[in-house]
């Protein structure tokens, strides 16, 4: 393969999240072996490339992204040679690897921190970002985006370290050159074996502004927002381009950048290609639609003008210029079928409409696991039925500022992490078939009626949309290259978009209500009245109206 063949462009990425995934061995976590055993149904997906979340030796405070050692494979999940095992068996399928590159942080048992803690005289001292207190309180007011402050006190140094995230999870120098040298030294590493890229986990944090000023602190919160001292830094473009310089180029990977607060100026700079930074990036914006002020906990229903607007904004702003990342779930994020759509009546249509709207678009699209059979969010009354570290931080944060349980538990339902972290649903046997041991994280409650086996069994099932629209991808050029238009606006349902390229035209039509809508404008009616149906989520097209979670896509 050439380096600068654009692989990924007409690839469809398939996320494991390999603790939920499936489990070979009885102890109740997924592993590697377990990931093997399934590549066959991923095949039949038609999915090209696997996003392999964390698998390296860690301590689990925040499920892998926390690493202690970056060349070591987490016990619980196998060894090194059944990673080279599952890395042969992808190749040997013609599927590709990309593995989850966290340098943004580490944990703080891997050895480089046990170090760093020792003494300011130590070598790896300067490997972290560290400071001293200011009257006797922390270096700045910046919260952690796991609550809490985002410093720990250290009493060997008498300072304070900067985590952003866990205080289990301190934050590396990427000042300091040593720190740059051993991360491009772990990364090939690992392209020497073979692996196919890297998902870059919030690649955008590791500049931060020199001096680290107190952040803006609204009444009632706790602490600061350092958002804007820490993403998109004043030295990030530098770094971004010096990896590439000194690694990727050298490789014909794929990569992404998971970059929140970021807006399509910032996301041409970060993927034009002449700019040798990375082929595309996450965005969070069209994920922060449902959060009211004050983050994610916050809730407020979806406007649907607004999702339309912003994935417009994207769609036709790195068109030409830039690549996007096309998604609806990944490990973060609550299941799109509950969220967006819904998780009862209009399961499946509405997770058919939800694949279509984003299929059809420019893009790479990634799918992550139990996407594909319409997997839903859960509901537990209990917080110990809860592992996220940031649910449970939370949780105890919320009750010290008054919210009630009942309160609290509505925002995790709604958004919490877990949702997308409930054992993969196989089968309608014990624990969704995920395990013969006791699963790591209780299964979702309706695994005897969402399941992999009833879903291969149905024809008419999502699975086989979803290999439907994969395929579709392959075939036609329109899809990863013709320009995009937004139609009708302003209409509060109905979410309808053409691409075009060359002599081609697609219209696509979705339906994100449960109500019927009566398809009244009559350029559209002439305009579509010749085209045929290319995919379609009821098996008959009715030509003047969607039913509930309706979609339509029509070729000209």
């Amino acid at each position: 393969m050439k380096k600068d063949d654009k692989w990924w462009k007409k690839s469809v990425v398939y996320q494991i999240y390999p603790r939920s995934f499936n489990d070979s061995n009885g102890d109740g976590v997924g592993d590697i072996s377990g990931i093997i055993e399934k590549l066959d149904y991923l095949k039949l997906l038609g999915v090209d490339v696997i996003w392999l979340s964390p698998v390296y030796d860690s301590p689990n405070d925040d499920n892998g992204y926390d690493i202690r050692h970056y060349q070591e494979i987490m016990k619980e999940l196998g060894t090194m040679e059944d990673f080279d095992q599952l890395l042969a068996e992808l190749h040997k399928r013609d599927m590709k690897l990309v593995m989850d590159l966290v340098v943004n942080h580490t944990s703080d048992e891997h050895e480089w921190f046990v170090q760093s803690k020792q003494s300011k005289e130590n070598p790896y001292h300067d490997y972290y970002i560290w400071r001293e207190g200011k009257n006797g309180k922390e270096p700045n007011n910046w919260g952690s985006f796991f609550s809490g402050p985002a410093w720990d006190y250290n009493e060997a140094t008498d300072e304070y370290y900067l985590h952003l995230f866990s205080k289990k999870q301190p934050d590396l120098n990427w000042e300091n050159p040593k720190v740059r040298e051993e991360v491009y030294r772990m990364m090939k590493f690992w392209l020497d074996k073979g692996v196919d890229g890297f998902r870059m986990d919030v690649i955008n944090l590791i500049s931060k502004e020199p001096g680290l000023p107190d952040g803006p602190q609204q009444d009632g919160q706790l602490y600061g927002d350092g958002t804007s001292y820490c993403m998109n830094g004043p030295r990030i473009h530098e770094f971004l381009q010096e990896i590439n310089r000194e690694v990727l180029a050298k490789y014909p990977v794929m990569t992404v950048g998971e970059m929140p607060g970021t807006t399509p100026d910032d996301a041409i700079a970060y993927t034009n290609p002449e700019r040798h930074e990375v082929n595309m990036i996450f965005t969070f914006e069209h994920m922060d639609l449902d959060s009211a002020p004050g983050g994610k906990w916050n809730l407020k229903p979806l406007n649907l003008v607004d999702l339309k607007d912003n994935l417009t904004k994207w769609q036709t702003g790195l068109h030409n210029k830039g690549w996007n990342s096309l998604y609806w779930n990944n490990h973060d994020q609550p299941r799109i079928v509950s969220r967006f759509g819904n998780d009862q009546e209009y399961r499946v249509e509405s997770a058919k409409m939800l694949a279509t709207c984003l299929h059809f678009m420019q893009g790479t699209p990634y799918i992550y696991q139990g996407e594909e059979i319409g997997m839903t969010n859960v509901k537990w009354e209990s917080l110990d039925d809860y592992r996220d570290i940031e649910t449970i931080n939370m949780y105890h944060e919320r009750k010290e500022l008054g919210y009630s349980h009942e309160e609290i538990m509505t925002s995790i339902y709604e958004k919490g992490r877990d949702n997308a972290r409930t054992p993969m649903q196989w089968d309608d046997t014990e624990h969704a078939g995920f395990t013969n041991g006791t699963p790591w994280i209780k299964v979702n409650p309706r695994y005897n009626e969402i399941n992999v086996k009833s879903t291969l069994e149905d024809p008419q099932s999502i699975f086989y949309y979803y290999q439907k629209l994969i395929s579709l991808r392959k075939e036609l050029e329109i899809i990863t290259e013709g320009d995009f238009h937004l139609l009708m606006r302003d209409h509060p349902s109905l979410f309808a978009y053409e691409r075009n390229w060359k002599e081609e035209s697609l219209i696509v039509l979705c339906n994100f209500s449960g109500e019927e809508i009566v398809l009244d404008d009559s350029n559209l009616l002439s305009r579509i009245s010749d085209y045929r149906t290319l995919i379609a989520n009821y098996e008959q097209r009715e030509m003047k109206k969607l039913r509930p979670y309706e979609a339509i896509v029509l070729k000209k």
